[in-house]
């Protein structure tokens, strides 16, 4: 746990937080205490809740990010929408710390052992197979999130999802090498990935029912408005954004 050497020190950092405020939000001479009378000892929480009112420009924690899982599948015309035209949008809209992304290309597909070798059969076939583990290898080797989200989306929005990687790859992260993601593909790390996102797929309680199926916080959810409802949830200072959003629902989505 992150409380142990911190949490020890907390009365100590509001003391000296105190002290600061006492300067620079001096307190009215008729109030203050008078000669050496006995002060009783203070309550780190009472402690705490003086120096938030009398220091309005005190930084406040963060609050958690809103965790968001996405299991969806490449070729799916529902999975497509929703990323390219809700999740996207939406994460571009809102503050970095505001909002927090998993992508799991996985979808509906069955995966066989095979002579000791894992294959996989995806619903929409081995074209959707192939999108899936290249989502998972763009992921795995750019590593950062905006750099992938980005790739993700051109390619989801494209009008091949398998064909225009290259394409995507100069418009978005030229940086990333083309031929490091075909060796992920055909190699064992590309099946390794997907074998993970099986494991996450199948682990999900309640198991999903069909594509895209969206988590927040850990809890499936429906038929929503995405912006509207990350913006409901989140503890700390809104953006403007969040004022009055409402959006189209979720389209039906791939059954399984």
């Amino acid at each position: 746990s992150g409380t142990g050497a911190a949490g020890a020190n907390i009365p100590f950092l509001l003391l000296v937080a105190a002290l600061l405020c006492s300067t620079l939000y001096p307190i009215p001479a008729d109030t203050r205490m008078g000669g050496c009378s006995h002060t009783p000892p203070v309550h780190p929480e009472t402690l705490r809740v003086q120096v938030e009112s009398r220091c309005p420009l005190l930084p406040r924690p963060a609050a958690a990010p809103v965790e968001l899982s996405l299991y969806y599948e490449s070729l799916c015309p529902a999975c497509r929408e929703f990323l390219v035209l809700k999740l996207f949008p939406t994460w571009l809209l809102l503050p970095e710390e505001m909002l927090n992304i998993t992508l799991v290309p996985y979808g509906n597909a069955q995966e066989r052992n095979v002579s000791g070798k894992l294959d996989f059969q995806c619903q929409h076939g081995p074209e959707e197979c192939l999108g899936n583990m290249m989502e998972a290898c763009l992921m795995h080797e750019a590593q950062n999130f905006s750099t992938y989200f980005a790739l993700i989306f051109c390619l989801e929005s494209g009008s091949s999802v398998t064909k225009n990687l290259e394409a995507c790859l100069q418009i978005y992260a030229p940086e990333v090498d083309i031929g490091r993601i075909s060796t992920c593909v055909q190699g064992d790390t590309g099946v390794a990935l997907m074998h993970h996102n099986a494991q996450l797929t199948e682990a999900l309680d309640p198991p999903h029912q069909y594509v895209p199926w969206i988590t927040i916080n850990g809890v499936w959810q429906g038929e929503a408005s995405l912006l509207g409802l990350v913006c409901h949830l989140y503890q700390g200072e809104k953006p403007e954004v969040c004022g009055g959003s409402k959006a189209p629902k979720i389209p039906p989505g791939c059954r399984r």
